[in-house]
C-alpha cells in the first residue's frame, strides 16, 4: 500500500488543527473515538506528521491518514485530500537487450 504525503510540510494539517482547537494529544485522542478498534493515533505520530523540525515525518500509512483526517474533519469539515497527497506515479521500466535466461 502507498504511503500518503502531508501537503505542503503540514502547514494544512497545522492550519486544521488551529481551526479546531486542537493540540497534539487532543488530536491523539480525538483520532481514537474515530477508530472503531478505539485505538487511534499516537501522539508522537500526530507531531511527526503535524512537527516541523527534525522529526517530523512527511509519509504515513493511509490508516494513520485516515483517522487523523476523519477526527480533523468532524471538527472542521477539512477532507483527507486537503491534508495528505497520495505519492505520484512511479513506473520502473527496465529495458533488457536480452533475455535474463541466456547466459554469455
Amino acid at each position: 500500500m502507498p504511503k500518503l504525503h502531508r501537503k505542503d510540510d503540514g502547514r494544512p494539517l497545522r492550519a486544521a488543527m488551529a481551526r479546531a482547537g486542537l493540540s497534539i494529544p487532543q488530536l491523539a485522542e480525538a483520532t481514537r473515538r474515530v477508530d472503531p478498534t478505539g485505538k487511534g493515533v499516537s501522539a508522537a505520530t500526530v507531531g511527526r506528521l503535524a512537527g516541523q523540525g527534525k522529526t517530523a515525518r512527511d509519509k504515513c500509512e493511509l490508516k494513520t491518514a485516515w483517522f487523523v483526517a476523519e477526527a480533523l474533519h468532524q471538527e472542521t469539515s477539512a477532507p483527507l485530500q486537503d491534508l495528505f497527497a497520495m505519492p505520484s506515479a512511479s513506473i520502473s521500466i527496465i529495458e533488457r537487450s536480452r533475455s535474463d535466461a541466456e547466459e554469455d
